[in-house]
């Protein structure tokens, strides 16, 4: 932090890479701020300078949290060189007025996106209807509030979502807004879902088959929602997808430490320290987007014909 309090972008990178920023979107965001800084602190550099600089950062910010799509695709909207014009030294500041026009486009466009989901998403939820909802998704978050403030009445359910207990963000937040929220341990999950009308969900990544990358416990839920009849809704912003998918890469999975799941165990114990899991399309009634509802393949090819500059790379 500087001396006036003001975040640089070591300091975006190091909140990023601790989790203190949590949340694709909010992840997305922070990278854009922290490119930035990185500008205003090469603006008076030479200009071949500054794109080896924002290419560095770029390679930084990335490495971070190689699981979050979003700020991959944010990056490479933001900082993909080539389609820029070949610029002199003396037309440095076309360079930067574009890059800084690409990053508030991003930012713009997922505070906009967050409204038409809501937006959508509300209309899902009915009247003395129960919502379950796992794990702790702003996406989510937007859309029960949206509803709720628009007057229809209904109650929530949520589990913990050990090891980080992100569950309890949620019954909070919902508790604070006056909408009556019941908080489950993960292992009652099937208790609470059983009661729901409605699953929704939020999406870290979302692949070219379909699947989504969610909190570990998503793809069980999703499947006891499915043997009750109780639709399933992931929700969350286009930009979410994972481009690489589509050439047959395996988007990582995110794990935890150790001692996040059990500080003292036994050195010969072994621990799964998976902290999210894809969900198989078939659970899923559908994908929330900004784009509209569509089935999670449907989603994929609707993105792919959208957004060609997934598929550039900064």
């Amino acid at each position: 932090m500087s001396k006036e309090g003001k975040m640089r972008f070591e300091d975006y990178v190091e909140k990023i890479q601790t989790l203190d920023i949590q949340g694709a979107e909010n992840v997305a965001k922070a990278a854009m701020h922290a490119v930035l800084e990185v500008i205003e602190e090469t603006k008076d550099w030479q200009i071949s300078d500054i794109k080896r600089r924002l290419k560095n950062c770029s390679e930084i910010l990335r490495k971070t949290r190689p699981t979050e799509p979003a700020m991959m695709n944010s990056l490479n909207y933001s900082l993909h060189f080539s389609d820029f014009p070949k610029q002199s030294q003396a037309e440095k500041h076309k360079l930067i007025e574009e890059i800084i026009k690409r990053i508030n486009f991003v930012l713009k466009h997922f505070e906009e996106s967050d409204e038409i989901i809501a937006e959508i998403g509300e209309k899902k939820i009915k009247k003395n209807s129960v919502v379950y909802t796992h794990c702790h998704s702003s996406t989510v978050m937007r859309i029960i509030k949206r509803a709720w403030d628009k007057g229809t009445r209904f109650e929530v359910f949520c589990t913990e979502t050990k090891p980080h207990y992100q569950g309890r963000r949620t019954a909070i937040e919902l508790s604070e807004h006056g909408i009556p929220v019941t908080y489950f341990i993960d292992s009652a999950a099937r208790i609470a879902i059983k009661k729901a009308d409605i699953m929704l969900i939020g999406a870290d990544a979302i692949t070219n088959e379909g699947k989504i990358i969610n909190k570990i416990g998503s793809e069980l839920f999703s499947f006891v929602a499915s043997t009750y009849d109780v639709p399933v809704y992931a929700c969350t912003n286009s930009w979410k997808f994972d481009p690489h998918s589509v050439f047959g890469y395996e988007v990582n999975i995110e794990e935890a430490e150790k001692a996040d799941f059990w500080h003292d165990a036994p050195e010969k114990v072994m621990i799964n320290r998976l902290m999210f899991e894809r969900v198989d399309p078939k659970y899923l009634s559908g994908v929330i987007s900004e784009l509209g509802i569509y089935s999670p393949v449907v989603f994929s090819e609707e993105i792919k014909r959208k957004y060609d500059w997934f598929f550039k790379k900064a």
